[in-house]
């Protein structure tokens, strides 16, 4: 048996787990999470056993890692609740600052210092012990007694989508479900932040894009008011589970709530249009910005159909016509080609110098970029009416670069991005990020002709864009806007499924995939036809108002 690994062949006579490699490598193990074993992500107690593998270990510079390492401190934290305050209840929220929010459910418990003190004491102890996580397969029968017995009740509600065995962990006394592969032993847990901000606890872990440390907090007031409404928002539907998103599907009351989501969205859009209006007097910019595929296109679109009922039509100028050319650009990727989102990319000199004349009144001819030549070339001249704003979008849009002779009271930022609280069950909430990913997945199909897989190898590079030029920025908007559709998952999901099931186990894009393709099989599907024209999802799904397919 031959195996490749850091960068030589080593060559065994029985199957090893990948603990014991490293262990006969003089490596220390708690060094990575997990591997790849011939572009499958395993667990570190998998055992090797095929004629020929290539294995690549990973540490926190990986997601795939990261989200095992989150997975495993959620599971210990829960672990050291169930030991002290027995009968506690956790329940996870993704939240702000890049980190997970834990809220306590319990009629005689108190959270403050003193009784989190207590957890943390123990959760150190469990830590430290290096006691095993086993993984367990138990029958769906079994599953539902023990997820009874530790009060788990989204757990029990959850098993009637599964048509398999339940892969649980056990770890001494302590069984639970996490949607997730696991580090091997509690030891390998020993980075994080757990500290009080009401009405429960804030857990920081290590990030993949900050080469594994923990990100310093920042207390985005901004954002997260959106996320405390947005949970508000999962109790208004009785949708903030997936068992009882599924329970609307089934009991045909999905057109229902598909109308509850298109009006929550027009009454922040009408809230929106009321702030702008009330202060047109001042306002001479609105800059929206957001992350892939939050929905900036329709909403702008919406946004201007929305001023334009209160008697005000925005000027949308595109920031995209402001590229540079390719000789021009001066900032370049790791592999030497140019780097066209860095800011620098767009001439800022020009953009602000128009922006600036607009507002004072004055007419300008602007620039229009010709993609397949490359260059700028000349456009249409404009000038502004009296009381009407300029309104631009783009991952740039909040910086203050792009616009440093227009004073901030002048301004209105909007940062736009899916704001979801969706859950699996009480531990395992849906990243927002996944959510994204889903639609930008089903847009490149339905408008580029680009599959699953490409759509999957372009999203590092999308991420490490974002972290770079908007999430930076978003403290500095106006208003953040929530594009989430409670519903949007019953509709993407044959679209998803679809593009998913194509990627095949030898592709290193496999492991995103099947992760993927795991939570979308729990979620009931709904008839699109349902959704308005002018929704959020139809730039994703198609036939929207705003486009011409």
């Amino acid at each position: 048996m031959l195996i490749k690994v850091f960068n030589k062949e080593l060559e065994y006579s029985r199957p090893i787990s990948l603990l014991n490699i490293l262990k006969q490598e003089n490596i220390e193990p708690t060094k990575y999470i997990c591997a790849k074993v011939n572009n499958r992500l395993r667990e570190l107690t998998y055992e090797v056993s095929d004629n020929y593998s290539v294995i690549e270990f990973l540490d926190l510079n990986d997601r795939d890692s990261m989200m095992i390492y989150q997975a495993s401190l959620r599971y210990l934290f829960v672990m050291a609740v169930n030991a002290v305050f027995p009968g506690v209840k956790v329940i996870f929220n993704y939240s702000i600052s890049r980190a997970i929010f834990a809220k306590f459910e319990g009629s005689n418990f108190i959270l403050n210092q003193d009784t989190l003190n207590l957890i943390l004491k123990k959760l150190k102890e469990i830590t430290e012990s290096d006691l095993p996580i086993i993984r367990k397969n138990f029958s769906k029968e079994k599953a539902r007694e023990i997820y009874i017995s530790e009060g788990f009740d989204f757990k029990i509600n959850m098993l009637k989508y599964r048509d398999k065995d339940v892969n649980a962990y056990q770890c001494e006394d302590y069984i639970n479900y996490m949607y997730n592969y696991m580090v091997p032993s509690t030891k390998f847990i020993n980075k994080y932040e757990i500290n009080l901000y009401s009405p429960g606890v804030l857990i920081q872990y290590p990030r993949a894009e900050l080469e594994g440390e923990i990100p310093s907090f920042e207390n985005e007031m901004v954002f997260g008011k959106t996320l405390k409404e947005s949970n508000k928002w999962g109790v208004i539907t009785k949708s903030s589970y997936v068992d009882k998103l599924n329970h609307t599907i089934e009991s045909n009351k999905y057109r229902e709530l598909i109308n509850l989501c298109e009006t929550r969205h027009n009454n922040m859009l009408a809230e929106l249009g009321s702030n702008i209006k009330n202060d047109i007097e001042n306002i001479k910019l609105i800059a929206i910005a957001g992350p892939s595929s939050s929905g900036k296109t329709t909403f702008c679109n919406r946004l201007r159909i929305e001023l334009m009922t209160k008697g005000i039509t925005p000027l949308m100028i595109s920031i995209d016509d402001y590229y540079k050319t390719r000789d021009e650009i001066t900032n370049f990727e790791e592999d030497g080609t140019p780097d066209f989102e860095h800011v620098e990319a767009l001439d800022l000199k020009l953009f602000n110098d128009h922006i600036y004349r607009l507002i004072q009144g004055e007419e300008i001819t602007l620039p229009k970029f010709d993609f397949q030549s490359g260059k700028r070339v000349e456009g249409q001249t404009i000038k502004l009416e009296e009381n009407q704003p300029i309104l631009i979008e783009g991952i740039h849009a909040l910086n203050d670069i792009l616009t440093p002779s227009i004073p901030s009271n002048q301004k209105y930022k909007i940062y736009i991005a899916p704001q979801s609280q969706l859950h699996i069950d009480e531990h395992n909430p849906i990243s927002m990020t996944d959510i994204r990913l889903i639609r930008r997945m089903v847009r490149d199909y339905k408008y580029r002709n680009t599959t699953a897989e490409k759509t999957l190898a372009m999203w590092p590079s999308v991420r490490r864009g974002e972290f770079k030029w908007i999430y930076p920025y978003q403290q500095l908007a106006n208003y953040v806007f929530n594009s989430e559709l409670t519903y949007e998952l019953s509709v993407m999901k044959k679209y998803a499924i679809k593009g998913l099931e194509k990627i095949s186990n030898n592709s290193e894009h496999y492991i995103t995939a099947n992760r993927l393709l795991k939570f979308l099989r729990y979620i009931k599907e709904i008839d699109e036809k349902w959704i308005p024209c002018n929704s959020i999802l139809r730039e994703f799904i198609g036939d929207s108002i705003f486009y011409e397919e």
